[in-house]
């Protein structure tokens, strides 16, 4: 049973290296034979959370080269669909409308299989989920750059997402449960950083490869960059498995809903991705209503948009580190990031000018990934053996509040109006919940400790 730190203490691979050589005669010195049998048997030895006491208790990025990579490769590829709508539907010869259901595709996949595909990394561990997520993303990229109709492209994105759907949860979990206790923030911090700069960098690259070789290239290249990735996975990727209850696996999906912490969480996600990714739909009209921007003009917030989702992620898991080190029991930045959400959403329909505005939109998008971090960390401690299926609760309640959000948006006959009511009202409405759910998780660890 994993501990509530996430380390696993059972068994002789967990104790500390002294411990290790107890059968050895305190006066005899080591043989040759027996060093060398203590190396090999080291170098077998599996990858296994790290300790607090552990002499390893430190954050190697390098460690997570490999699922860092391909959290820089699925943001891309998540972002990259909308620019080369457009192309896609000149290619094939249908609708804008028509060549949209490839991202719809992609989302719904995603939606209904990552609980389940979670419970099932949490039952027989994060390797096996995580690299059979990356070869399907693999050949579902390789699948689009051969598509030759619509059909086959959105077969081939539907298994993209079921593909992302299997590796996304694993890697959340693997982080959080590999990373030390002290790290763990800024660690799941970097790696949403990293799918953030698959819209910062990613998706511009990939706009420059499709406008060089056409749109089946920048598919092509995922696939490749996923494929070179693969080794480096294999190798640093161990298996890691909690103890879950063998239940059935519909009690096992909604394992989380049970548990009140993670409960309250999900609703919270809920709340704020209504007002975040829902008020994020409209962010174009609003800026074409009150500028008249471009095209072109609206691209670069896009990259506005990434260098915040940056910043907040690397900033948001320093501080929760930081703030935990500091003795601040719980999440005490998650009311923070709801504010900040608040004052974002308002500044970009109300602020002075096009620079205020963009100033709003950073803003908007520091707090989105803030929370966003916050919530991974708060997913990989309070309910250790619900790793995976926390983390992909995570991502289908943020779709369901993406959709919720718009929905209310959309219902405003002027964007600007909808905007501040829907946005800065559920916004505030998350920064209340942020609050409660941080105040039960200090009563929680006040409880257990």
């Amino acid at each position: 049973m994993a501990g509530s730190d996430g380390t696993y203490p059972t068994g002789a691979a967990s104790r500390r290296p002294g411990r290790a050589r107890a059968g050895r005669s305190r006066g005899s010195a080591p043989t040759r034979e027996m060093v060398v049998m203590d190396v090999s048997r080291a170098s077998e030895a599996p990858s296994l959370p790290v300790t607090e006491d552990s002499e390893d208790a430190v954050f190697d990025r390098l460690r997570y080269a490999g699922v860092f990579v391909l959290l820089f490769l699925f943001g891309t590829e998540t972002f990259l669909v909308s620019p080369l709508l457009p192309t896609i539907a000149d290619d094939l010869r249908v609708s804008g409308a028509a060549a949209a259901s490839s991202v719809t595709a992609y989302v719904l996949v995603y939606a209904v299989c990552a609980p389940f595909l979670g419970v099932l990394s949490d039952r027989i561990g994060r390797r096996q989920t995580l690299l059979a997520g990356a070869g399907l993303f693999v050949l579902s990229n390789a699948g689009a750059a051969l598509s030759t109709g619509l059909v086959e492209l959105i077969a081939a994105r539907a298994v993209a997402g079921l593909a992302a759907a299997a590796a996304g949860p694993a890697i959340w979990a693997h982080i959080a449960e590999t990373a030390p206790e002290k790290s763990r923030g800024r660690a799941l911090g970097l790696g949403m950083a990293l799918f953030s700069c698959g819209q910062v960098i990613g998706v511009p690259l990939g706009g420059l490869l499709a406008g060089l070789s056409g749109w089946r290239s920048a598919f092509l290249a995922l696939a490749i960059g996923t494929a070179l990735a693969l080794p480096l996975l294999v190798r640093q990727v161990r298996g890691t498995v909690a103890a879950v209850p063998q239940v059935g696996a519909l009690r096992a999906v909604l394992g989380g809903w049970r548990r009140p912490l993670l409960r309250r969480a999900l609703l919270v996600n809920t709340f704020f991705h209504a007002a975040n990714l829902g008020g994020y739909t409209f962010l174009g009209a609003l800026l074409v209503q009150r500028f008249g921007l471009s095209v072109t003009e609206l691209g670069l917030v896009g990259i506005l948009v990434g260098a915040g989702s940056v910043a907040g992620s690397l900033v948001g898991g320093r501080l929760n580190d930081r703030a935990r080190a500091a003795g601040h029991s719980g999440m005490p930045l998650l009311p923070l990031w709801g504010l900040l959400l608040a004052s974002g959403i308002a500044l970009t329909v109300k602020g002075p000018g096009l620079a205020g505005s963009l100033v709003g939109v950073v803003l908007w998008f520091v707090a989105s990934s803030g929370f966003v971090t916050d919530q991974q960390t708060l997913a990989g401690t309070v309910e250790p053996e619900l790793r995976a299926t926390s983390s992909a609760w995570l991502t289908s309640t943020m779709y369901a509040g993406t959709g919720l959000g718009a929905w209310a948006v959309g219902a405003f006959s002027d964007v600007s109006t909808g905007l501040l009511a829907v946005g800065a009202g559920l916004a505030l409405l998350a920064a209340l919940g942020g609050a409660l759910l941080s105040a039960g998780v200090r009563r929680d660890e006040a409880a257990a400790g």
